[in-house]
């Protein structure tokens, strides 16, 4: 059983963060991301972009926000959505830590701010007794 839902039934534009995921400030993965006053922060000023392209999440890094395709939204695997905003919520702390995010000196697996990503998204799933295969998948 999954700690957060996903509201399936978003329509295109800005949406509080809890609107698309309720549950999440429960999420002992979300806490953990955001053990200080920042996780406060995030949940009232960090918003979900919903948008009609057809495409999977990232993060705005001019607003602090995260991006995600409507129909991922709807139809994606809940237990992959939900990991996957950790994945870019781990993005918008090293966002507000002033972390270089677009690093071009590595590529894409090797920047550290990925490898950190993953990791969150990883250790997660792994709680959630994902298996080696479901998680590489």
């Amino acid at each position: 059983m999954l700690p957060v839902a996903v509201n399936r039934k978003l329509k295109v534009g800005k949406h509080g963060i809890l609107d698309v995921f309720p549950g999440l400030d429960r999420s002992q993965a979300f806490i953990s991301l955001f053990p200080d006053g920042l996780r406060e922060e995030v949940l009232r000023d960090c918003k979900i972009d919903v948008v009609p392209e057809d495409l999977y999440m990232y993060i705005d890094d001019e607003a602090g926000n995260v991006v995600a395709g409507l129909g991922y939204l709807r139809d994606g695997e809940a237990r992959t959505v939900y990991l996957d905003i950790l994945h870019e919520l781990t993005h918008i702390r090293q966002w507000h830590e002033g972390k270089e995010l677009w690093d071009r000196r590595y590529s894409y697996v090797d920047r550290p701010t990925e490898i950190e990503a993953y990791e969150v998204a990883v250790k997660e799933a792994r709680r959630l007794g994902m298996t080696g295969r479901e998680i590489a998948d």
